[in-house]
């Protein structure tokens, strides 16, 4: 593990064991996304935002506390992309569509649902994303962030970059607990973006600080990753 690696992952414990001992965070919390208490409200602020208002297309992640975003873009009518969980499938999202959905919103917008009952989506045959709703451990007010450390979220954001699908127009963005908001500065890597917006139970923050990811760079990942990952796969030589 790298010293930036070693660094990210004591802040992520950091803040796990915050959110334990605040009580605002399901058991089993650590090397997950957050589920937290008051993500509905997040979900709520979020959805009160012109720049939620204005996206026709979003991009959610699948965590459990992206769970509320995602029925609140089915019920608002947005197509809704989700990230496979790993990106595990030959096609690495799912598309739900508002106005095709063989059951109610609440329900479909589960990601064991989705895996179910929406068609999976090659990157080729996406749309552009005027939102990105990703999950993250912690953040701080320049709109860096950390996951859980799998790498997954930059995948996917570099991914819909490099085929024009997230450009400079698209927001990029995340709910979380106020706890995991940090007033200091995060470890970052080259192929870590930025958020342009933070959306708490309790606050709305605009960073002002962006940084998108341009292409994907395959060299930061290992093999055992690469190899897990469809899409990426198919890009080695055979």
């Amino acid at each position: 593990m790298t010293a930036a690696s070693q660094a990210k992952q004591a802040i992520r414990e950091r803040v796990w064991s915050r959110l334990e001992q605040a009580g605002v965070a399901e058991p089993g919390v650590r090397g997950y996304i957050p589920a937290f208490d008051g993500a509905a409200q997040a979900a709520g602020r979020l959805a009160g935002l012109p720049a939620w208002q204005q996206a026709r297309i979003l991009e959610v992640a699948p965590d459990r506390a992206q769970l509320p975003v995602r029925i609140r873009a089915l019920q608002d009518g947005k197509l809704l992309y989700m990230a496979a969980p790993k990106l595990a499938t030959p096609e690495p999202f799912y598309l739900l569509d508002p106005h095709n959905l063989p059951l109610p919103a609440t329900e479909a917008a589960d990601r064991t649902a989705a895996a179910r009952i929406a068609p999976g989506i090659a990157i080729s045959q996406m749309q552009a994303i005027d939102l990105v709703v990703c999950g993250s451990v912690a953040v701080n007010n320049h709109g860096a962030r950390l996951g859980k450390g799998a790498g997954y979220s930059d995948i996917e954001a570099a991914l819909l970059a490099e085929a024009g699908l997230l450009t400079q127009q698209t927001i990029i963005a995340t709910t979380v607990h106020d706890l995991q908001v940090l007033d200091e500065d995060l470890p970052e890597q080259p192929h870590d973006f930025r958020l342009d917006l933070i959306v708490t139970p309790e606050r709305t923050i605009w960073p002002g600080h962006p940084k998108r990811p341009e292409k994907l760079d395959l060299d930061s990942l290992s093999p055992d990753q690469i190899a897990a990952i469809p899409v990426l796969a198919r890009r080695l030589p055979r």
